[in-house]
């Protein structure tokens, strides 16, 4: 069996790993993607694997937006860190749903379920699963409290959101910063992907805010904004050629 696996956590890849290997030894590990970007130009350049686990919230927004972007022909275990987030309509529309931290006796009855599944089963549940698309509608504007007030600020205005410290910073293109009581994940779900990015851990950026990339020596890139940034911002290797192609689409 080929399993690809959709986390954007390191720990949690190595986890769903070893888990994998240790219920079934035979399981190969066809790949990891982070991103829904990331996921497609996967699927689109090698062959299908057999299985899918996939978490939901990725670095670049919903884990369901990948069946706006193209058609899903694989069956997918979905994971989520979210409690109780639609559990009985997920279990209805796909092969399983796994809480995090996925237990050994849960991943054994999902691979179980997938094992057991004959070729009708699996074209009807890939309808099914094509029909949880969401169509995408994306904020124009965000509400920052300020004060006693509600402040409207517009997305175009928009050069970066930045959390550290548990804190999240809204940074303008005129230079002024506001706290934000979103999380970076809550924000990107918000957010249209083709005009922003979740950078890294600390960073969603803007792509009209992109004033310069530069190769670091490790292959990261460093990327100015128009704006000044509380900190550098790194793009790993693994998403370097992903974040250069956001740069330049159409």
């Amino acid at each position: 069996m080929r399993v690809l696996i959709v986390e954007d956590e390191t720990a949690a890849y190595k986890n769903m790993v070893n888990a994998l290997q240790t219920i079934d030894p035979t399981i190969e590990i066809a790949g990891n993607t982070e991103s829904v970007s990331r996921t497609v130009e996967w699927l689109q350049n090698n062959p299908q694997p057999d299985l899918i686990f996939m978490d939901i919230q990725l670095s670049d927004g919903s884990a369901f937006m990948l069946f706006d972007r193209m058609k899903i022909e694989t069956p997918i275990v979905f994971t989520t860190a979210y409690d109780q987030y639609a559990i009985d309509a997920f279990r209805v529309n796909s092969i399983d749903y796994l809480l995090k931290p996925i237990k050994p006796d849960e991943l054994q009855r999902a691979l179980d379920k997938f094992r057991r599944w004959m070729p009708a089963d699996m074209g009807s549940y890939l309808s099914r699963l094509m029909a949880l698309a969401p169509k995408p509608v994306y904020k124009d504007k965000i509400l920052i409290p300020l004060r006693d007030k509600l402040l409207p600020v517009a997305l175009d205005d928009v050069a970066c959101f930045y959390t550290t410290n548990k804190q999240t910073l809204v940074c303008l293109k005129n230079g002024v910063q506001y706290a934000y009581v979103k999380t970076l994940e809550q924000i990107m779900t918000m957010l249209d992907p083709s005009r922003f990015t979740r950078a890294n851990k600390q960073y969603i950026i803007a792509r009209d805010s992109v004033k310069e990339i530069t190769v670091w020596f490790d292959s990261r890139l460093l990327v100015k904004l128009n704006v000044e940034t509380p900190e550098p911002i790194y793009i790993s290797k693994n998403r370097a050629p992903e974040f250069k192609a956001w740069v330049v689409q159409e």
